[in-house]
């Protein structure tokens, strides 16, 4: 029998009434009923659809909860390309923006002034009133479809209100994640033993890319939508268009406001610097465009960026709090960090309790003393850092703080080279926190990349004494990890059991598996050698071939490659020179690992950017090291700063201002991901 007359009429009532119901929930924060009676209206349609597939409509509220798996997100061309905004910390600049625009048109005009969301750009196609399309922002030209995941989010509605719309038009936002989903999502991590997101933008990114569409609805994203494409709208202004978008549904976070004048834009900017603390998710800045649309074609566009449309970046926020003590952190190469523990103190969104210090010099050139009340400033994902004293709030029987003589961990005097900043311990294959930071350094991302094996893990491996060394990884076994755990304790106190479970020990059984499939050059870097980092592993592993050669190279030897100083050759020397080392090179050749160059990747691919220099800077549509090798596969040179040497700095999206402003002085060339990637095709 069944559960209704006419099942496909009520399919749609229930979409119509849920997907409303979202939207007031969601967008409008107003909600009509409760939880409870929403979801027994969506328990009701889920079990019709199940009964009647063939009466599901595109725009179901069912998609919502996810399900689909999407194996790779497949590469689209953006109609309309994303550009970037240029940025600024300055109202002086700010003033030129006015000028230049005051000198191009002839006419009044306003602005709109918005907050700048710190999240993920995504472009929306809607065609016929529902959600076709949903791409990431990739190089600007080309982006990830991410159209299954996007469905997720509660805020982006599948079906437009009315039907005043065009019948196909993009619009495009932020996703974001609030602070309190950012903060379950990591303290959920914790628990499973996962590396923990830096910030609530890196996590939101990484969601949007899970290939399980239920793991993304877990994630409670959430999107702010500020920006109708087209020329098909009957709107003249910015602001009637985010008014007109509102009217379709789409939330964009009421927060934008008309500004007659500069004077109107100061104020707002002012205004949000301070109220952004007491926001649930970050921005970093305001955005201001030119209100009337008309003008923007006047106005017209840069390379990268428009001219009708600048963004406004707010400078470091800056506490007062008071220095408790300084402690010391021995890093994986014996460098010694010191850390000032503070009183907490809430910066930047987040409660601040720790500042890095950096090294004896810093703490000389504060003068820093017990129980300082000290400046302390955080910027972007920069660790905070003391950048004063209030000196009227020192104690005049202080006593000054020296840095230690001795290894905080294994009491070895330290050493400090001539010309180094940075006190060592020279005990690199016996002290503990040495030979943990090795290990972890092994696993990392741009060396063997075993992501199933975090800090956490290692240093339960080590404390319960199956692993002493990088080789020890590959002898372990299931028995051997299933079932161990330990008792950690948080910040505040209270202890927790992190344990081994049966997928996390197949997950990390495979990922060591794999790790034997990894290229010579990051195996090299894996090793820590000190001084050797992604770029000097690949110039040794490409001059001596391999491991062995290396092994027994002189110093003029290892001098004649490019690059290559007396700082590192000594160092390369030294590594080899312990019989330590070589037995564990020795067990890890048994065991498989890549410790010579493939002959197929010692051949460039061509020699077009031969002679050439770049400077790879930003976000891009895929890892920047990937963007990296691309270069050195056509014979091009990478480097890490830009100098009047440089022939091109390659910006991807969010690249640092510095940087950019430095090629601007320098009139060094700035191209795009894509513009690279003409370089390299050759012409049919």
């Amino acid at each position: 029998m069944n559960l209704f007359e006419n099942p496909k009429l009520r399919i749609e009532q229930l979409s119509e009434s849920l997907n409303q119901h979202n939207y007031d929930y969601y967008v409008l924060d107003k909600p009509t009923i409760s939880d409870f009676e929403f979801d027994a209206l969506l328990q009701e349609l889920t079990l019709l659809e199940k009964a009647y597939p063939d009466c599901v409509l595109p725009n179901s509220p069912t998609q919502r909860v996810g399900g689909e798996i999407t194996k790779m997100f497949k590469s689209v061309e953006h109609r309309y390309p994303m550009l970037s905004l240029g940025n600024t910390y300055s109202f002086e600049d700010l003033k030129d923006f006015d000028e230049r625009i005051k000198k191009l048109v002839s006419r009044d005009f306003s602005y709109i002034c918005e907050l700048k969301y710190d999240g993920v750009a995504i472009g929306l196609r809607y065609e016929n009133g529902l959600l076709t399309q949903a791409v990431t922002r990739g190089d600007g030209i080309k982006g990830d479809d991410v159209t299954t995941n996007v469905k997720t989010i509660q805020t982006i509605p599948l079906k437009l209100n009315g039907n005043d719309f065009p019948a196909d038009f993009e619009i495009r936002g932020e996703i974001i994640m609030s602070h309190k989903s950012f903060e379950s999502l990591n303290k959920s991590r914790e628990e499973d033993g996962d590396d923990l997101f830096a910030n609530p933008r890196n996590a939101a990114s990484g969601s949007l890319k899970l290939q399980d569409s239920r793991e993304v609805a877990k994630r409670k994203l959430d999107c702010f939508l500020y920006f109708l494409l087209g020329n098909e709208w009957v709107e003249n202004t910015h602001e009637e268009r985010l008014n007109k978008a509102q009217d379709m549904g789409f939330n964009t976070g009421h927060f934008f406001q008309k500004c007659e004048n500069l004077n109107d834009v100061f104020d707002f900017i002012n205004k949000w610097d301070e109220q952004r603390k007491k926001l649930p998710f970050d921005i970093d800045g305001v955005v201001i465009k030119v209100n009337e649309i008309k003008l923007w074609e006047t106005l017209g566009y840069t390379a990268k960026s428009p001219r009708w449309a600048i963004s406004y970046k707010f400078k470091a926020e800056r506490v007062e709090t008071k220095l408790q003590s300084v402690s010391y952190q021995v890093g994986r190469t014996g460098s010694i960090t010191p850390v000032a523990n503070l009183a907490p103190v809430k910066l930047a969104g987040t409660t601040v309790k720790r500042a890095s210090l950096h090294n004896a010099d810093v703490m000389e050139k504060l003068d820093l003393c017990e129980f300082d009340t000290v400046f302390v400033e955080k910027g972007g994902e920069i660790i905070p850092k003391i950048v004063g004293i209030n000196q009227e709030k020192r104690d005049m029987f202080a006593q000054k703080i020296h840095f230690i003589t001795n290894c905080p961990q294994c009491q070895t005097p330290l050493i400090r080279t001539d010309g180094e900043a940075n006190h060592y311990c020279p005990n690199e294959d016996y002290c503990p926190p040495q030979i943990k930071g090795k290990i972890e350094h092994f696993i990392s991302r741009k060396a063997m990349n075993l992501d199933s094996l975090g800090e956490g893990k290692i240093e339960m491996l080590y404390d319960n004494g199956l692993i002493k060394n990088v080789a020890d990884l590959f002898d372990l076994n299931s028995d051997q990890l299933f079932g161990l755990e330990k008792i950690m304790i948080g910040e505040e106190g209270k202890s927790k059991i992190v344990s081994f479970r049966e997928k996390s020990v197949e997950n990390i059984l495979n990922a060591l598996e794999r790790a034997k499939t990894v290229p010579f050059e990051r195996v090299l870097y894996a090793l820590g050698i000190r001084f050797v980092g992604e770029t000097v592993a690949k110039k040794l592993a490409k001059h001596f071939k391999t491991i062995q050669n290396l092994s027994k190279a002189t110093l003029n030897e290892l001098l004649e490659v490019d690059e290559i100083g007396e700082k590192i050759a000594e160092s390369v020397l030294l590594y080899f020179s312990k019989s330590d080392h070589l037995e564990l090179i020795e067990r890890l050749a048994n065991k498989g690992l890549q410790l010579e160059v493939h002959e197929d990747l010692l051949t460039p691919k061509s020699t077009i950017l031969e002679g050439k220099t770049f400077v790879v800077s930003g976000v891009f549509s895929k890892p920047r090291d990937e963007i990296k090798a691309l270069v050195e596969q056509h014979s091009g040179k990478n480097t890490s700063s830009i100098s009047a040497q440089t022939s091109y700095l390659l910006a991807g999206d969010k690249m640092g201002p510095e940087k950019l402003k430095k090629a601007e002085r320098l009139k060094i060339p700035i191209i795009s991901e894509t513009e690279l990637l003409a370089m390299i095709t050759p012409s049919v």
